[in-house]
């Protein structure tokens, strides 16, 4: 039973803008969570392999959110400080003086001007020396292209002056907050490919090199900032932070710690390690800020899975069986001893530290394994999502001190044979939190600052690595495969 806000207690409230859903997640000052309130958001498909939100509606999800979680609250509470976590590649075209949208919110998903993109292919090691990202049309500069050339509303709003053109957070900030203020936070703004993390500004020669002028842009600011007054039921609410939902997920669990491998495993997976004063040349990987303030800047080495939960997806809908029924069958299999096949996983897009977007998708009959039921298809899935992680962090593993556990978060951590596949190639402890809530609670953590020094620390099971050289000999196959000449 959720902890109820006692009288005089001081709130914070932590908004989580996702892929699925808004929600509005209030937390007291011990570090309980004592309101919680979530709105679904439709993902649109188009035909032409468009993935988006429709912007109107998302906003509306948001304003529900905050709405449904104050009425949970006794009367007279008081919310001191709000935060805001957002997709972080997703962007939004709008008006500046009245902060209509003028595109839809295109997602972090969406690759529809890779064409386009693949003509800067020449500038890709400037596009890297400069941002700490590969060139992708999974970032928020070809999407902004793709909209000056293609929405005759963003081209009119260009010609009079009047255009913005940034992240899905910036959008919402202005949407949300009084007086449509215009800024945007690092996590969010270096996952358009147009901001240095070196000058923690929008750089001019990339600005030129994708044809998008700096006034059309939100002013690049801290995470942390005066963003402006969120209304609310309960009355006005400073804005103070501002980050990206992976951003967000390893403050849930204190300090930042340089021997923890951070694992995020939802649509996508993600997995960071922390790199305090310093970014390091790590050509395979990416680099971002994962926090900025007036006193200093915390760096992440990332790695990229765009093929988890959409991976699952795909092959639900491939094998016509509900998800539930799809893990059933996994279980079934794998209860049966049934070894899976491989599964070459380009869902999305191969992220790092391939980089490849032609990569082609299948199943590999190894000559060992009997392919033809869904179960081991389902397998053979969830070893792929764990063999690109494990693939990451090798590399990783190359940039601090050796790593001493996975902390693993999001939706598919729940799964034991992904999480045990991950342990026993790692030879590393798998620490699964119970926290469910780890990108709403660490923005809250950062938004109540030194007052969440004594916040509890979510708690965990481990699963421990045992020796499976059957696994280790199908990723060695798996890896060779990968390779663009397997």
């Amino acid at each position: 039973m959720k902890p109820e806000a006692q009288p005089g207690q001081r709130l914070y409230l932590a908004l989580d803008q996702g892929g699925h859903a808004s929600r509005a997640l209030v937390f007291a000052d011990d570090g309980e969570l004592v309101a919680t309130a979530s709105v679904p958001i439709e993902t649109l498909h188009g035909t032409e392999g468009h993935i988006e939100h429709d912007p109107e509606a998302l906003i509306a999800s948001l304003r529900a959110a905050i709405a449904a979680a104050c009425r949970q609250l006794p009367a007279g509470s008081r919310l001191v400080a709000a935060g805001l976590a957002t997709q972080r590649s997703s962007m939004c075209c709008w008006q500046r003086h009245s902060g209509a949208a003028l595109s839809p919110v295109i997602s972090w998903q969406d690759r529809r001007n890779a064409a386009w993109l693949s003509r800067l292919a020449p500038q890709a090691r400037l596009i890297r020396e400069r941002t700490g990202l590969v060139l992708t049309p999974h970032y928020g500069a070809s999407k902004m292209r793709w909209c000056l050339d293609h929405l005759p509303g963003v081209q009119a709003a260009h010609a009079a002056g009047e255009l913005v053109m940034g992240p899905l957070a910036s959008f919402i900030a202005c949407r949300l907050l009084d007086g449509l203020p215009c800024y945007a936070d690092p996590a969010n703004a270096a996952r358009t490919q147009l901001w240095d993390p070196a000058t923690r500004d929008w750089c001019g020669e990339l600005l030129r090199l994708f044809g998008i002028a700096r006034d059309e842009l939100p002013l690049a600011v801290h995470n942390r900032h005066a963003w402006g007054q969120l209304g609310t039921a309960l009355g006005p609410v400073p804005l103070t932070v501002v980050t990206g939902d992976q951003s967000a997920v390893p403050f849930a669990f204190g300090a930042l710690d340089a021997a923890t491998a951070y694992l995020n495993l939802g649509t996508g997976a993600f997995i960071q390690r922390a790199l305090r004063d310093r970014m390091p040349d790590a050509p395979r990987l990416l680099v971002s800020v994962v926090w900025s303030d007036a006193e200093g800047v915390d760096y992440m080495l990332e790695g990229t899975v765009n093929g988890a939960g959409s991976a699952l997806d795909w092959l639900a809908g491939r094998e016509q069986l509900p998800l539930p029924e799809l893990l059933a069958a996994g279980q079934a299999a794998l209860a049966a001893g049934l070894g899976p096949p491989l599964f070459l996983n380009g869902i999305g897009g191969l992220g790092s530290p391939f980089w490849r977007s032609d990569f082609e998708t299948r199943f590999v009959d190894t000559g060992s394994t009997d392919t033809s039921t869904p179960g081991m298809r389902l397998l053979a899935v969830l070893e792929s999502i764990a063999f690109l992680l494990y693939t990451n962090y090798r590399e990783l593993a190359a940039h601090g001190p050796p790593f001493s556990r996975l902390l693993l978060t999001g939706g598919l951590s729940a799964n034991d044979y992904l999480c045990q596949c991950l342990a026993d190639l790692a030879g590393r402890p798998v620490m699964r939190s119970a926290e469910p809530e780890a990108t709403a609670r660490g923005l809250a953590r950062l938004v109540a600052a030194d007052e969440a020094r004594n916040w509890p620390v979510p708690g965990s099971t481990v699963l421990a690595p045992v020796e499976n050289p059957l696994l280790r000999r199908r990723f060695a196959r798996w890896l060779e495969l990968m390779q663009p000449d397997g």
